[in-house]
């Protein structure tokens, strides 16, 4: 089987404000070759679709070198297409106008891409709705729409980021399954996908491998082989095993904690509702109290997937509530003490552990509590922070730790006056 791509050493660093840098990417390296279908999988945020924009040649690595056909991809190169997240069509023309445009830059002549352009329409199901404008589609149609946009310039490798994310569950499936549809009726296809996701069992339904990517920055954790054959029953046991090996692999190692002098953390804050964290530990005292039960199962149980899961379990694991390994959770006995007690009792056993195990928290509390009028300004807390997070990440942590000091009644933030102030200074 012949390589189309060829990705080597791909290190891709973004500039932040003064001479401060955020990695990316580092070290990604690996082929795509004939006719299959690779899925980029991993937690959002960690770089999928940046590697996905490096592939396309829309954006450039700092290092490394991405290699298409054998000749290096320093810009949008003939024979990559990329279907977006959020649909990217131009509301001011029409189906057939929308996919015929790539074709149209392409300089192909008019009879040519309308008939093309007709033909694609007809393939992905949306026959009669020439004339319509994107408004009047469904969120389903409208992606339609772009990957018959994709498709009608026949692509060697189509990238795909996260198309069935912003559709409903049910659209999703259908559009899922129409897309492999279309791909297994040429056996003799030589064309490639790429696709982003952090859906696994989606992974695990369309790919021939998985990539599973490491976050902060993203490296590659483990590349899994999927040697089943379509159509593919989610529920064998075969396919099951495949989806708790992804797991394995997503949960065996953590990130190590700072130190607590390390206030600039180097580590993220999971992005974890304080309510969802409190019913999945109901959960799991209720049903499974004294063993580890696989993340799979609850998954499947909560119909969550990995970016609703996995910051739950991420928050359980760093507050001591549960243990986390191997693709299992347990609940630890502060979890299960936090879950069978009442309210006010689980607002003082939170705030013991956020003290214990979060030195952000402990650091803005210990300085609430040093200063003589108890506040301490946002902007100081913030600054703290830049040495490892970026200008929106920061804004992102600093509105978790507030919900969770909150919460656990050690401090409160005033967003008039931008300052984090004492709960209860006496």
């Amino acid at each position: 089987m012949n390589t189309l791509i060829e990705l080597r050493h791909i290190k891709k660093i973004f500039n932040k404000e003064g001479d401060q840098e955020l990695l990316v990417l580092d070290n990604i390296s690996f082929d795509v070759r004939e006719g299959e279908i690779i899925a980029l999988l991993g937690r959002s945020g960690c770089g999928k679709s940046t590697l996905l924009r490096v592939i396309a040649g829309l954006i450039q690595s700092n290092s490394g070198q991405v290699r298409f056909k054998g000749k290096t991809v320093t810009q949008p190169a003939p024979g990559i297409t990329m279907v977006f997240q959020h649909f990217a069509l131009m509301p001011w023309l029409t189906v057939l106008q929308n996919v015929e445009l790539g074709l149209e830059a392409l300089g192909t002549p008019k009879k040519e891409r309308r008939g093309r352009a007709l033909k694609a329409i007809d393939m992905i199901g949306l026959d009669g709705f020439e004339s319509a404008f994107p408004k009047e589609l469904s969120g389903g149609m409208r992606q339609r729409v772009g990957i018959a946009r994709a498709l009608v310039v026949e692509p060697d490798v189509l990238l795909m980021d996260e198309p069935f994310s912003s559709l409903d569950v049910l659209t999703a499936d259908n559009l899922r399954n129409d897309i492999l549809d279309l791909w297994l009726k040429n056996p003799q296809r030589k064309n490639s996908i790429v696709l982003v996701t952090h859906n696994i069992e989606e992974a695990m339904f369309l790919a021939d491998r998985a990539i599973v990517f490491d976050s902060n920055p993203a490296t590659i954790r483990g590349i899994l082989n999927i040697n089943l054959p379509h159509p593919r029953d989610e529920q064998s046991p075969e396919f099951r095993k495949l989806v708790d090996q992804v797991y394995m692999l997503m949960t065996t190692e953590k990130m190590p904690l700072p130190q607590e002098e390390e206030i600039d953390l180097g580590y993220r804050l999971p992005d974890a509702n304080i309510s969802e964290l409190a019913g999945l530990m109901e959960i799991l005292a209720e049903e499974f109290p004294d063993k580890p039960i696989d993340l799979p199962h609850i998954a499947d149980e909560l119909s969550l997937n990995i970016d609703d899961l996995f910051p739950l379990t991420e928050v359980l694991d760093i507050l001591d509530f549960a243990e986390e390994a191997d693709g299992d959770i347990k609940l630890t006995a502060a979890g299960k003490h936090f879950a069978s007690a009442d309210m006010l009792n689980r607002k003082k056993i939170f705030a013991k552990y956020l003290l214990a195990n979060v030195p952000l928290a402990k650091y803005i509390y210990d300085a609430l509590n040093k200063n003589e009028d108890h506040r301490i300004a946002k902007k100081y807390i913030a600054e703290k922070l830049e040495k490892s997070l970026s200008d929106s990440e920061i804004e992102r942590v600093l509105g978790i730790i507030t919900q969770w000091g909150r919460y656990a009644e050690l401090f409160a933030y005033n967003d008039k006056s931008e300052e984090f102030n004492l709960e209860n200074p006496e």
